[in-house]
């Protein structure tokens, strides 16, 4: 493969497919149950039994998304193109289906809710993992394959402000017309953004007594490189999700803020988040991927302990925690991402695995979101704390989980990226 010099319009053309899928994302968590609950009377433990089982499964079917994404590049672009943009139709209908449901008995509705999240969920991991394929695929040195990771995470993070603001302000039927136009525009601009340049490679041959196909989809397992990245990924990642999960519950118990202020608290951490972006990339020209990733979680071990010492009350303090954890997000973002891509490169492997190594990468992040709510969830029970609790035992356990606990674990993470990466770096 031969690296592509990229502009800055080449980024746009080519990152703009971040923002339609960040609808999908954000509604389905926020949106979807009160939707659902409202409107038909499914009780909450029940769709959060259904999120679950259809997240788990778009999980373990993106090792397999990702094999077959390999094989469309082998075949030909103008094949990802077309299932990519069969995957984007996929997308839109189940969209529809889940949130205009045709009248019908509650258990109908619940079944109806479950093909519509699983056409939903695999439409929407077979078309990322072929558009971050794509990327990966394009090359460059650390600071363009940042650059091309920061182009469809800003342009995702502008798509979740928007996700968050539009259901609210124009209604599903104004949010589901506005999501089908970027749809369509992203994949139009993604068949003129700049294509990898191929060169002639061997296909690294399959180890005696594995077939070809348990080959490709375990390649990624084989090099020590991705190994080492993947578990700095995965503890960073459960150290992100639990604060996410948890935050809520911080507002309105350890805080006592009306739930309305959740917006607010978002709103800050995801714009601040794409506002840091730009500063990251340039850190990463003078330091490198590695070391910027590294600084990203000592600023996010910072802020958490400094929440730690928040009570009722204390707003502006809270509304800078979400600032400075916005930041600290950006190089979660764009940097692991760029890193990876330049493991796939590093490793030979470029041009003929992007989608396995993706369809395992996206398999950790989703694997993240559920180890989070299912250890710290169970954990804060344990531990004493129900929602609503005001004694002073619930909620030092709270702030032990929301705050204690991801400084822990990003602390792990650190350790981890500076022994298993930046001091193995020649």
């Amino acid at each position: 493969m031969t690296d592509v010099t990229m502009r800055w319009s080449d980024g746009v053309r080519y990152g703009l497919m971040g923002f339609p899928l960040a609808f999908v994302a954000l509604p389905l968590y926020v949106i979807l149950p009160n939707y659902y609950a409202l409107r038909f009377g499914i009780p909450l433990a029940t769709l959060g039994i259904l999120l679950l089982a259809a997240r788990l499964f778009d999980a373990f079917i993106d090792p397999l998304l990702g094999r077959w994404s390999d094989a469309l590049f082998a075949r030909s672009l103008h094949s990802v193109w077309r299932w990519g943009g069969g995957a984007a139709v996929g997308l839109g209908l189940g969209f529809a289906l889940l949130f205009f449901p045709p009248a019908m008995s509650p258990n109908a509705v619940l079944a109806w809710a479950g093909g519509s999240l699983l056409l939903t969920y695999a439409s929407y991991s077979g078309l990322g993992i072929l558009h971050q394929s794509w990327g990966a695929m394009l090359g460059g040195d650390e600071v363009q394959r940042s650059r091309i990771v920061a182009w469809r995470e800003g342009l995702g993070l502008l798509g979740v402000v928007c996700a968050s603001v539009a259901p609210v302000v124009w209604g599903m039927p104004a949010t589901t017309l506005v999501f089908y136009v970027a749809l369509l525009i992203a994949w139009l601009a993604w068949t003129q953004a700049p294509r990898p340049i191929a060169t002639p490679r061997s296909i690294a041959k399959s180890p005696p007594g594995e077939s070809d196909s348990t080959q490709s989809l375990l390649l990624p397992f084989s090099r020590p490189a991705f190994r080492a990245l993947l578990s700095v990924f995965i503890v960073n990642g459960i150290a992100s999700a639990v604060p996410a999960t948890l935050l809520l519950f911080f507002v309105q118990d350890r805080l006592q803020e009306p739930p309305s202020t959740q917006a607010f608290f978002l709103g800050t951490y995801f714009v601040c988040a794409a506002l840091a972006i730009p500063f990251w990339l340039r850190l990463v020209g003078r330091i490198g991927l590695a070391r910027t990733w590294g600084i990203g979680m000592l600023l996010a071990i910072a802020t958490f302990a400094f929440a730690a010492l928040l009570g009722s009350g204390d707003l502006i303090g809270f509304a800078l925690v979400c600032g400075c954890s916005g930041v600290a997000l950006g190089t979660d973002l764009a940097l692991p991402g760029a890193l990876l891509a330049g493991t796939i490169a590093a490793n030979g492997d470029r041009g003929q695995a992007e989608g396995a190594y993706f369809g395992w990468w996206n398999f950790a992040t989703k694997l993240n979101l559920a180890l989070a709510a299912g250890v710290a969830l169970p954990a804060l029970g344990l531990l004493g704390y129900a929602p609503g609790a005001r004694s002073d035992a619930a909620l030092r356990s709270l702030t032990m989980a929301y705050c204690l606990l991801p400084c822990g674990l990003k602390l792990v993470a650190a350790i981890l990226l500076y022994t298993l990466i930046i001091r193995r770096k020649p």
